[in-house]
């Protein structure tokens, strides 16, 4: 089992879309799932500062990553780039017929509550697909997590995805769904 590092502060986040694949190898892989259907194949990381998403439909990819603005990335095929703040929706239709849609927040809790929700978010990973629950940073605050639910269908992936950052009281949330 790896040790992390603490987490990055969360005002660094940035929520990237790409066209193409992005290699795994880029990014310190803490936690991991495979999906495979029918239709599509999906691949759920998740990394130090939120998550990699890769869905294929038909020889098309589209990945999605959650990650610190200062992890260096490719620019290439990039069809989102945002910093996550505050609360956001996009909407794409990438070839081979597949329509994506993506909404993303963070939240900052007071401390009491932001426990409070920890602890609700820790019963939860009992029954999501992957989670992960890093190294405590302070013994004054719980240990970050980070966890992913998903909704399988024959046409359809919708994606959950939790990280909390508990030195800044902060929950990043996104839900992804993808359609073909």
């Amino acid at each position: 089992m790896r040790v992390s590092s603490a987490r990055p502060d969360v005002a660094s986040l940035v929520f990237r879309l790409f066209g193409r694949s992005v290699h795994p190898e880029l990014i310190d892989v803490f936690a991991h799932s495979e999906i495979e259907t029918a239709g599509y194949s999906a691949a759920i990381r998740i990394c130090d500062a939120g998550h990699l998403l890769s869905f294929r439909h038909k020889g098309q990819v589209l990945c999605e990553v959650a990650t610190s603005a200062a992890h260096p990335l490719p620019q290439k095929k990039q069809v989102i780039a945002r910093r996550l703040r505050g609360q956001r929706n996009e909407s794409v239709e990438h070839d081979a017929g597949i329509l994506y849609h993506v909404s993303f927040q963070v939240e900052h809790l007071e401390p009491d509550v932001f426990l409070h929700f920890h602890e609700e978010l820790l019963l939860d990973c009992a029954r999501c697909r992957v989670s992960h629950q890093f190294t405590p940073t302070s013994r004054l605050y719980p240990a970050p997590l980070s966890f992913v639910e998903t909704e399988v269908h024959p046409n359809s992936l919708l994606v959950h995805a939790f990280h909390t950052f508990p030195d800044n009281c902060a929950v990043v949330k996104t839900q992804s769904l993808f359609e073909v």
